[in-house]
């Protein structure tokens, strides 16, 4: 099993001067010491114009700082919004070229779409259109960073002449790419595309194991036909995270962060927005239904322990589960509402203490087992793999001189 912190940058209202500041550097800090405490990964999402939910806007940036004050730890773009009205795919081949060389070949590249009226709206992107224009970006970013020259195209989202995008990843052919998953139909389309799912919904074991089912069965059938020049066949689910030796305590630190968390993912999408006036926290404090008091008193009359808050005790049969689901990663959302920044390290520190080290243990095996099990799987979608053909020698195009050579000579004389 392998564990990742996972960021949206949330700032619920109201604002003081210097809370978003505040807020990145924090982050900044939590990333460090995850590195040092040996956590897997770091992925930052990207979002535009959500106030209080994201204000993780330029995600390259935070995670290039990342890159300069870490050692080990992966930097995931968890996603990179590729639809070329956010980002150019020829600008976003080069970001992520430039960042893996940056972090030595740590980075991971996931793709998506956005999903708010706030954001697509924003760009101007037809809602019905953006799942295509997103796997059409992200199968001609991957032939950008792995090509040379990149032959040039002309699709549904965008055209782009012959051009060599430099800088190259360190990882050949491409950093692995992955895929935003919100439930079994999006876990479907990243199996059929040969992505890692990075699944955004918080579900029991129960339901993770048939999500594990469904994905790892497309990655084993004929379905699976990479996007990308190399198939990342892995299932990472995120959860709650807030860990004390004092179940109540961890209750009281974590839960209502997290419950903000899943009101606003909602309040975003079915809620008419004013920008710059929102009321996101505000509106989420009346609608609570219950008290963090009153969740204590459920969690003992219920006995159910294992959703990611409580004792490392609790925790370790929570990431247990998982495991036993059939799941690769477990990615812990602990910055989430008003979550404390010491209390964000102090679980992190816990974790590590207490939990991590038994399933890093078991980690190599594990992989090797599954790598060699699927290896003739994998074999056999990339021989599906639908592939751009290279330009020959012949073919490349001569890009005509800004300026002819007799109007410089002239010049110079």
């Amino acid at each position: 099993m392998r564990f990742g912190i996972f960021y949206e940058h949330q700032l619920p209202k109201p604002w003081n001067e210097g809370d978003e500041a505040r807020l990145f550097h924090q982050a900044l800090e939590q990333v460090v010491l995850a590195d040092r405490l040996g956590y897997d990964y770091a992925w930052e999402v990207e979002h535009h114009f959500l106030e209080e939910y994201s204000h993780s806007s330029a995600p390259e940036v935070f995670l290039a700082a990342c890159a300069a004050l870490t050692k080990t730890i992966r930097l995931g773009h968890g996603i990179r919004q590729v639809i070329p009205n956010y980002n150019h795919p020829a600008r976003t081949a080069e970001g992520l070229g430039t960042l893996d060389i940056l972090s030595d070949g740590r980075l991971e590249f996931g793709i998506g779409e956005g999903a708010t009226r706030l954001e697509l709206g924003g760009f101007k992107i037809p809602a019905k259109e953006k799942r295509a224009l997103a796997l059409e970006a992200g199968r001609e970013i991957a032939n950008m960073m792995a090509m040379s020259p990149y032959p040039g195209y002309e699709g549904q989202g965008f055209s782009f002449p012959c051009r060599n995008i430099v800088p190259k990843p360190v990882q050949k052919p491409h950093p692995p790419m992955w895929m935003a998953c919100t439930n079994r139909d999006t876990i479907k389309v990243a199996a059929a595309n040969g992505l890692g799912a990075l699944a955004f919904s918080f579900v029991d074991p129960d339901e993770a194991r048939t999500w594990a089912e469904v994905y790892y069965g497309i990655i084993k059938s004929e379905e699976c036909v990479p996007l990308g020049h190399s198939v990342n066949a892995n299932l990472a689910m995120v959860s709650n995270f807030s860990v004390h030796p004092d179940r109540d305590e961890a209750i009281r630190r974590g839960q209502e962060g997290f419950e903000f968390f899943g009101y606003a993912v909602n309040a975003l999408v079915a809620h008419d927005a004013i920008p710059g006036r929102s009321t996101l926290f505000e509106d989420f404090q009346k609608s609570r239904a219950k008290s963090d008091e009153e969740i204590i008193a459920a969690r003992k009359a219920s006995q159910r322990n294992a959703n990611g808050i409580g004792t490392p005790d609790d925790i370790r049969d929570h990431i247990r589960a998982f495991q036993a689901a059939g799941v690769d990663q477990v990615i812990f959302l602990q910055q989430a509402g008003r979550n404390r920044h010491e209390h964000i390290c102090a679980s992190l520190e816990l974790f590590a203490a207490e939990v991590m080290g038994e399933f890093k243990a078991e980690a190599a095996e594990r992989e090797a087992k599954k790598a060699s099990e699927l290896a003739p799987f994998i074999e056999a979608a990339m021989a599906r793999k639908r592939w751009m053909v290279p330009l020959a020698e012949h073919e490349i195009p001569v890009v005509p001189a800004s300026r002819p050579r007799a109007q410089i000579n002239e010049a110079v004389r």
